[in-house]
């Protein structure tokens, strides 16, 4: 198989086997709020790597565990708002998120969401997979394109192997590769199109109020520059009154208001520190409006106090082309 091939050099490493509260301490310090459960033994066999990626953050993780899982709690803890692109090289790993159950063996690719409670099973066998680490709302940002979270692509679908193809280049190629970003952006737009397809919402009135949450955040995720994007709207397109959804919201200590905020504030932040000697000059301000934001003294206020930083640092740290009068 090709991407048995491509990756050969991570699936030939040979494992330890080390105590289950040294390997969760790895994941959690690199993946993030996970909790694994092995249930007959107090050992693992696997390990948690950081690999370089063009800039990308690429991590293997092995393990022979009973299932890993990721809870609201965990998510309010560690709140990364991320999409991870998983490529399973060995065994099998069975994944559950947005209602959905799937099934992914060496080959196939799946995309799922760090925002959203997931569970991945693998029931005491070995598995050895790579996740990388892909922004939202970079994903997210073509509006003509809808993404489907927790769709499996079949190892022989001819987009897994271009996606298999372009993680090994990223593999290879260091990040003070003048080639990186546009190797970046190429694997984002790739995988943007391999995993597009109608988002199911059926029936959101009689989804408990977890389920609800999950498809405010894809409702957002695809609506994030628009206007018209606002509690009451996201309320009408669930089929629940305003004040529902505030009490939605409020097991997670925040508001759709703050999440459409957020969002917005790091799809700049993301276009920012994308933007080097390429592409059409832009300000500031045109990069914000263009995220929905129609208040720039607002945006600076809200951008300083989420990143502990200004816009202009963001563009000097990436030595950007922008006008940034």
């Amino acid at each position: 198989m090709q991407s048995i091939t491509e990756f050969a050099h991570l699936s030939q490493i040979h494992w330890p086997v080390q105590d289950m509260e040294v390997w969760t301490d790895k994941l959690q310090t690199i993946c993030g709020q996970f909790n694994p459960v092995r249930k007959d033994s107090n050992q693992v066999r696997g390990g948690v790597q950081v690999h370089e990626a063009g800039g990308l953050a690429l991590t293997q993780v092995a393990n022979d565990v009973d299932f890993v899982r990721r809870e609201w709690a965990d998510i309010r803890i560690d709140s990364s708002d991320h999409l991870l692109l998983f490529i399973q090289l060995e065994g099998e790993c069975g994944i559950e998120q947005h209602g959905q159950d799937s099934i992914i063996t060496a080959g196939d690719c799946i995309l799922t969401d760090s925002s959203c409670p997931s569970t991945f099973h693998y029931g005491g066998k070995f598995s050895n997979h790579l996740s990388i680490q892909l922004p939202r709302p970079m994903v997210f940002c073509d509006r003509k394109t809808k993404v489907e979270i927790s769709h499996r692509l079949s190892a022989q679908d001819p987009m897994a192997s271009i996606l298999h193809g372009l993680v090994a280049r990223l593999l290879s190629t260091k990040v003070s590769d003048y080639r990186a970003p546009q190797l970046c952006d190429l694997l984002l737009s790739t995988t943007r199109h391999a995993f597009s397809g109608a988002q199911a919402l059926e029936n959101p009135i009689s989804k408990g109020a977890e389920t609800r949450l999950e498809m405010v955040q894809i409702l957002i995720d695809q609506h994030l520059t628009e206007e018209y994007l606002s509690p009451k709207w996201l309320a009408a397109q669930m089929g629940v009154s305003l004040r529902t959804l505030q009490a939605d919201f409020s097991t997670l200590d925040t508001t759709a208001t703050e999440l459409i905020r957020i969002g917005r504030l790091r799809l700049v932040h993301n276009q920012l520190q994308q933007m080097n000697n390429r592409g059409p000059m832009l300000t500031i301000a045109e990069v914000a409006y263009a995220a929905g934001f129609n208040d720039i003294s607002y945006f600076n206020r809200s951008f300083r106090k989420f990143f502990g930083c200004s816009p202009k640092d963001v563009l000097h740290q990436a030595h950007g082309s922008l006008r940034v009068d």
